[in-house]
């Protein structure tokens, strides 16, 4: 056994370079096919029975969709049946009404219901029926027996104000919302009306599968022994509707795990159901079976036949490549040899020199060596390029802070000689501006307290009591607690510059401007209002967006904005509020670091 195996290994070293690459791409190509191979069907198998419960989550995310919708409009119907006006209109309708005054009356009702159906796309029609059985009608027209319009009155009295759903049928194919209108006047709770919503539930259906798997399938919706959805499937009353010839729906026990492959009709079909919580509906959906299990059978060949397909091409590669693998290796240790010297520049240039490589491993080895040393090259030039241009900024920052000193130093003589002749406002003013201009300027500190932006807003407002005097009030409400809290620079000194400048400016009798903080829980609240002109509806979204025009080139809410989400985070910032006539309010979110003090 021994000299067999000795044998074996001798005929395999003495195998040239090329066929021993050749035979380990070949094995190495053969377990990968066999791994990937059994990789995919055990995958595949995964699939399947992933495949039954995903169905599922989506007939429940579908049935979610559809009843809050309903839901939804549950809560409309009910707005309106409480409707103030709707429920007086309602409670002059009596029998001593002259004619005209009911047409009247209930033309106004309609003209309400009108207000309610506007923009409701899911909605057929909306009517009530008032104690003189008198019609108020909303939307479309769909012409109803006596019969029906008895069942709806006989269905909805039961509920004494709440919903009662009515399925549709062949006369009246919408889903309805019935409910009876009590007068709600003193709770005497008396009967006003009935209010009759009509509902597109096909509507509803087809925009909540959308984009979904179910759309290339079927939902059906049933109610006891009621067909829902689609009406066109619709029982008579007592007839259980999964018997019906058009569905044979399966029974409750044969859905035991709540899906089922089943043949309906002329097909197989892949069904769920689910039973919802808020009706108690059944909600079934229908999927082709051969649309899903054919496709993936498809995709499983196609991919089988393409990983052969891809094992003969590179079996002929790696033939090529074994023969051109041994070529190039000698001219790269050469070029390394040049490296090893240490003279880049040299290996660089012999380098260039060599023949055209080919575009395998060791071709693109070479081609990889000759690019790092070019970059090694690169690398020592920018460098020293860094170092140029790090002392060239150094020596215009400090060249920079020449001229604030002369600034500063022309404000103190100013205020020198204001104080000289005895101009003390202008001595203020000036003490005021050379602070707001150290302020803005010191790049120390990005950070800086509640209290340290309150002096740099008390020192701006001196400035412009100067100018404004008794037409400027400033109320300042703000604990010792909150003035140790941390923010941003120039923050709320823009705010008082936008009330002064879009608030005092644009009016002619007193602006009161305050600064009021509130605390919540891990934040702080700080609120600049004004009882200025304030903002319509329109100029306010505009102002919310970073849209709206601006007089003057100062920093932006929007910048305010994001310097906070940039200091604090996403869930501090930056929000307005303001009502024509009334004034502005501007709220910034900080973080409240003192909080565990007061846990």
């Amino acid at each position: 056994m021994k000299p067999r195996v000795f044998l074996f290994k001798q005929a395999i070293g003495n195998l040239k370079i090329k066929h021993k690459v050749f035979a380990l791409i070949s094995i190495v190509t053969a377990v990968c096919f066999l791994i990937t191979y059994f990789s995919l069907q055990y995958a595949y198998s995964i699939y399947d029975n992933q495949l039954y419960s995903r169905s599922s989550q989506l007939l429940n995310l579908s049935a979610s969709g559809i009843e809050n919708e309903l839901k939804r409009l549950d809560k409309l119907s009910f707005q309106i049946a409480t409707d103030q006006q709707i429920q007086d209109l309602l409670v002059s309708l009596t029998a001593e009404t002259p004619e005209f005054e009911k047409y009247k009356i209930r033309s106004y009702i309609t003209d309400k219901l009108v207000t309610y159906t506007g923009y409701e796309k899911n909605i057929y029609s909306i009517e009530i029926s008032d104690q003189l059985d008198g019609l108020s009608m909303s939307g479309n027209s769909l012409k109803t027996s006596t019969a029906r319009r008895q069942q709806i009155l006989t269905e909805s009295a039961p509920g004494q104000g709440e919903t009662r759903w009515i399925y549709p049928d062949t006369e009246d194919p919408y889903l309805i919302a019935a409910r009876e209108i009590r007068s709600y006047t003193n709770l005497n709770l008396n009967r006003l009306g009935t209010l009759t919503v009509r509902i597109r539930i096909d509507k509803i259906v087809e925009d909540v599968v959308a984009g979904t798997e179910l759309k290339n399938g079927e939902m059906r919706i049933v109610s006891g022994t009621h067909m829902i959805y689609p009406a066109h499937l619709g029982s008579t009353p007592g007839q259980d509707p999964k018997q019906n010839q058009n569905m044979r729906l399966p029974a409750a026990e044969e859905l035991k795990n709540g899906y089922l492959v089943k043949q309906v009709g002329n097909q197989q079909y892949f069904i769920t159901r689910i039973q919802s919580g808020y009706l108690g509906w059944s909600y079934d959906s229908l999927i082709p079976y051969d649309q899903i299990f054919h496709r993936i059978i498809w995709m499983k060949n196609i991919l089988l036949i393409g990983f052969i397909f891809s094992v003969l091409v590179l079996m002929a590669v790696a033939i090529q490549f074994a023969r051109s693998i041994t070529r190039p290796i000698e001219d790269l240790i050469g070029l390394m040899r040049q490296v090893q010297k240490g003279d880049f520049r040299q290996a660089e240039t012999e380098t260039a020199d060599l023949p055209s490589l080919p575009m395998d491993e060791i071709g693109l080895l070479n081609r990889t060596f000759r690019h790092m040393l070019r970059r090694i090259n690169e690398l020592i030039t920018e460098n020293y390029a860094k170092q140029l241009t790090i002392k060239e900024t150094q020596f215009k920052a400090l060249q920079a802070q020449i001229n604030p000193h002369f600034l500063y130093n022309t404000l103190d003589s100013i205020n020198w000689l204001a104080k000289t002749n005895r101009q003390p406002q202008i001595s203020s003013m000036v003490e005021a501006l050379g602070f707001l201009l150290r302020s803005s300027i010191s790049l120390k500190e990005t950070l800086i307290t509640v209290g340290e932006e309150l002096d740099i807003v008390s020192n701006y407002l001196t400035i412009q009591k100067y100018r404004f005097d008794d037409r400027l009030v400033f109320e300042l409400d703000v604990p010792e607690d909150v003035k140790r809290l941390r923010m941003p620079k120039l923050m709320l000194q823009p705010l008082l510059e936008n009330s002064i400048h879009y608030g005092l400016e644009s009016m002619l009798g007193t602006c009161i401007i305050a600064i009021r903080t509130k605390r919540e829980p891990g934040r702080v609240l700080i609120t600049v209002e004004d009882n200025g002109p304030g903002m319509d509806a329109q100029l306010l979204d505009q102002v919310r967006k970073g849209t709206a025009p601006t007089r003057g080139s100062g920093i932006g809410l929007k910048n305010i904005e994001e310097r906070l989400m940039l200091a604090f985070g996403s869930a501090y910032g930056l929000h307005v509020d303001s009502i024509a006539g009334q004034g502005t309010r501007v709220t910034l979110i900080i973080p409240d670091e003192t909080e565990n003090s007061y846990v």
